[in-house]
């Protein structure tokens, strides 16, 4: 796995629960690396499901609005609430919540 596939991971665990973010957040002018990089992941840890497109519409259907329903997340039809539940992502390089 290459650095920056493995920092946007780590974006990605770093949405909180509850909350989205979008492919574009996690890879500024490249949302389909993000995409990428989430469909060769297999790994748990990842909530993968808390990644949307911008428009708040999901890339995986029924079964991401399953996990987000449980975590809380709102819904405006079959679209994500964006100005609810939208959040960037933390940088582990710039935000470090322990400082």
């Amino acid at each position: 796995m290459t650095r920056d596939a493995e920092e946007l991971l780590s974006r990605i665990r770093s949405i909180p629960y509850g909350h989205v973010t979008t492919y574009g957040d996690l890879a500024p002018g490249a949302p389909r690396f993000a995409g990428a990089v989430l469909s060769e992941c297999e790994d748990p840890s990842v909530p993968w499901q808390r990644v949307v497109r911008a428009d708040g519409s999901l890339a995986k259907g029924e079964r991401q609005r399953e996990l987000l329903e449980r975590e809380g997340v709102p819904f405006r039809g079959a679209r994500v609430d964006m100005r609810a539940a939208w959040v960037p992502p933390l940088d582990p390089e710039t935000d470090d919540p322990s400082k």
